[in-house]
Parts: structure tokens; sequence; C-alpha cells
């Protein structure tokens, strides 16, 4: 029973009750971002390499294309962190893939090369370019819906406003006068009111749709690939656990001798 309550009461992300939660409105906020940061994202990684490869005759682009795979593994990190942040997902404990005493020989310059891991660098480089085209298509998508329900609501107040300054009647040709229908203005206004509503409300659906989208997008659920442990750290630590064994057993041997000499 204490276990199924613990997966219970394990955050799962989803937002219920769109229109009275924050998360609704702080995925809104993430989304509007979304267009200059994956902008942004874009522009340092396509000039990061293009540095990387073009100065890699003069042996400058060599440790700036290290310097780059490093900045998007933080780019991809950050993007995580923030989606979980908004979805109050719980952030995973942070796990070193190998020990840092294997690195205190080692320059600077080795552990950058032994710290490199080409496949988290091909993800992190896609995961960033994908970055760039759902941060337009999101940010397309959810200004459409979000207008469409906002305008339906706003519409009487425009149509007031139109009216006492302008003298000009919006709604003068709307589907009432070509159907036929003998409705007021004030009639008119509540239905268009509760139109507005239940879009908005839906556009508040997709938006959230759209964040969980993201979500998977990202892996924020998977665990990340960690670059992967060297063969001198596997061996290092091999030794280490076996140097601890030995030390564990040595009080134990010394507390057979004087056993050993009464016999």
């Amino acid at each position: 029973m204490k276990a199924i309550d613990a997966t219970e009461k394990v955050p799962t992300g989803k937002v219920n009750w769109v229109l009275f939660n924050p998360k609704t409105y702080t995925t809104i906020l993430y989304l509007l971002l979304s267009l200059p940061l994956g902008i942004l994202y874009f522009t340092v990684a396509v000039t990061g390499l293009a540095l990387s490869i073009g100065l890699t005759p003069i042996f400058i682009g060599i440790p700036l294309f290290f310097g780059v795979a490093k900045l998007l593994n933080g780019i991809v990190s950050f993007e995580q962190n923030m989606i979980r942040q908004i979805l109050g997902l719980p952030t995973p404990p942070v796990s070193h893939s190998y020990n840092r005493r294997s690195e205190a020989g080692q320059n600077w310059w080795m552990q950058m090369v032994r710290g490199f891991d080409g496949g988290l660098f091909i993800r992190n480089l896609l995961l960033v370019l994908l970055r760039f085209v759902t941060g337009i298509v999101f940010f397309v998508i959810m200004v459409t819906v979000i207008a469409l329900g906002l305008g339906f609501i706003a519409l009487p107040v425009v149509h007031i406003i139109l009216m006492n300054e302008m003298q000009l009647d919006i709604l003068e040709n709307s589907l009432f006068s070509y159907f036929h229908i003998d409705w007021t203005y004030n009639q008119q206004y509540l239905l268009y009111v509760g139109v507005g509503l239940v879009l908005f409300w839906l556009a508040l659906r997709v938006v959230n749709g759209l964040m969980q989208i993201q979500r998977r997008i990202m892996y924020v659920d998977e665990p990340y690939q960690q670059p992967s442990v060297p063969v001198e750290a596997q061996m290092y630590a091999s030794v280490e656990s076996q140097n601890n064994e030995y030390q564990g057993d040595q009080p134990t041997q010394g507390m057979m001798h004087p056993a050993y000499r009464e016999l």
C-alpha cells in the first residue's frame, strides 16, 4: 500500500482546471519566449560550429568545438529544468559519470577530450535545431488560438466603440442577417461572448497540449544520455574497490592470529 501511495503522490505535470491554474499562464509565457529563445539557441549553435570548423587549421577551432559541445549540453539542461519548474516535476539527482579523482592528474585538454561524447553532442545539436522549429510553430499556433477566443470575447466592446465613434456597424452583414435571424445586438453579444469563452478554454487546452509535446521532445521524463565512462576511470574504480575490500578484511585477520597461536 505504501508503494501505491508513493506513486500516486508523484507529480505528473498534467494541468487540470486550465482556466484557473497558474501553470497554464506560465506555459503561455514560456511559449511566448520560445520564439526568441529558439532563434538565440539556433544562432549560437550554427555560429559556434561554423567558427570551430573554420578555425580548425590554426588549432583554435578544436577547443572551440569542445566548448560549443559543452554549451549545447548546458542549453538542453536549461530547457529541461525550465519545463520541470513550470510543470512542477521533480528534479532528477545529479549523477557523476565517473570518479573525479581520476581527473586530478590530467590537464584541461585531456579532461575536455575524455569528457566529450559524440552521441551526446549529436543529440544535443538535434534537440537545439528541433527547439528552433517548435519554437516558431508553437508560437504561431498559440497566438492564433488565443487571439481567436479573445477576439470573440472582445467583439461586443469593439462593436460599441465603432458604433459610437465612427458609426461603423461591423455586425451589419453577420450570419444573423444572412439567415434572417432577427436578434438584437444584446442577444448577439451574449452569443459571441459565450462562444469566445469556449474558444478561449479550448485554446488553453491546446497550450497545455503543446507544453506536453515539448516535454516529450526534450526528454524531460527520460534519463538523458550521459557521457560514457572512460576505460581508465573504470579500471581506477575497480582497483579502488578492491583496495577498500582488502582494508576492510585486515582487522578480521588480525583478530584471528591469537587463536592460531594458542593451538
